[in-house]
């Protein structure tokens, strides 16, 4: 009985089997067949390869959500050098609540404004690569996947000992604010706070010594990433009165207004919490008599945004590379089997209608006999 019992269900799932097999002597070969069978093959590894360069790709997926951390603070990374003694000039922060953030957190640095030729270098790859940003705003993507791979963006130190004079200073560090716009203010005099509001100490520095030349070599707001070159980073402004000798075009402002969006990044090499900014330029002369009125100096002017970018990087699953591998061979084996198929009819239609190949006719030779049959005898009756 178990035995029955097995015969029967072998018999059963044999007659559920989909992939009937086909005797050997059964099956033909052709020339035609088998070039076909090679293109596809060929089609096969090649776009399995493929398949696979792209299931190793990574991409970058963008989420908007409504910022709702407001009580956290905004760190400001600042590294601008102006042309213009440290005695000179003074650095602070106010905020649209009058909240006054003095240069505590920033360090003042007397150095040689003009740059070696190695930091020029520097200074003009890092202008191309912001202007093939500008351009080219997908290559953002790549440098979110390269971080820590990347040369550091920072201004390479000088390594000769110039006896140039130190008629510059370098305003670097960082500081902590609220999240509400804000003005960094970089201009003539220290910064200092009285009862009415705020004020720079600028009496007693002649306007001779006027000059806001100056290159922005950092500027990022939140947590410093490695590797993320930010819009401002490599800016270099110069006054005229540089060039020429001109008492009017020593007074200039230069305004930058920025918004800040608050961006978290999560790749296979770093998770961190910064944020992505635009920027706005603007500048003009200081001439009074002329109507324009104004203080010199930088000014960076910025305000946050209530939404939050979610920048994570996202990977092909495995089993979707499978499910796609399966696809390109099952695809391309019934696409070339159809195609193999359609070609060889038309090309036995053709055939049959011009009668080529086997469809010609064969002429048949009738060959005589030289040797004659008798006629049959007739019958004689008998008497």
């Amino acid at each position: 009985m178990r035995r029955l019992s097995k015969k029967k269900a072998l018999s059963l799932v044999r007659e559920l089997d989909a992939f009937p097999k086909v005797s050997e002597s059964y099956v033909e070969t052709s020339a035609s067949g088998g070039t076909v069978s090679l293109i596809a093959f060929s089609a096969m590894a090649l776009l399995a390869v493929l398949e696979f360069f792209v299931y190793r790709d990574t991409w970058m997926k963008y989420e908007y959500t409504v910022d709702k951390d407001f009580s956290s603070k905004l760190r400001i990374n600042i590294d601008i050098t102006v042309a213009m003694k440290c005695q000179h000039v003074g650095a602070d922060i106010l905020d649209m609540a009058e909240t006054m953030i003095t240069s505590s957190g920033l360090k003042y640095e007397p150095v040689i404004f003009d740059l070696t030729p190695q930091q020029r270098l520097w200074q003009r790859t890092l202008q191309l690569i912001q202007s093939r940003l500008r351009e080219e705003h997908a290559l953002q993507e790549v440098l979110y996947k390269t971080l820590l791979k990347g040369v550091p963006t920072a201004l390479p130190p000088r390594e000769d000992a110039s006896v140039q004079p130190l008629s510059a200073c370098r305003i670097h560090g960082h500081v902590y604010v609220n999240k509400v716009a804000g003005n960094l203010h970089i201009t003539v005099g220290k910064p200092f706070q009285h009862p009415q509001g705020h004020a720079h100490i600028a009496a007693f520095v002649s306007h001779d010594t006027y000059n806001f030349s100056h290159r922005i070599d950092h500027l990022s707001f939140g947590e410093e990433i490695p590797g993320i070159i930010n819009p401002l980073d490599g800016t270099e402004k110069i006054t005229f009165n540089r060039h020429f000798c001109d008492s009017t075009t020593d007074n200039q402002m230069f305004q930058y207004f920025i918004t800040v969006v608050p961006t978290r990044v999560n790749t296979y090499q770093i998770s961190a919490d910064t944020h992505q900014f635009s920027v706005t330029e603007r500048e003009r002369v200081i001439n009074h008599a002329a109507g324009s009125h104004g203080v010199s100096g930088v000014f960076v002017k910025y305000d946050t945004s209530s939404l939050t970018v979610t920048v994570s990087e996202q990977h092909m699953p495995l089993w979707q590379f499978l499910v796609r591998l399966c696809g390109i061979i099952g695809g391309i084996f019934s696409t070339t089997g159809m195609l193999h198929g359609l070609v060889g009819f038309c090309f036995n239609i053709i055939c049959c209608r011009f009668k080529l190949g086997v469809y010609r006719p064969i002429e048949l030779h009738n060959q005589t006999n030289n040797h004659q049959i008798p006629p049959p005898a007739e019958d004689v009756p008998h008497e």
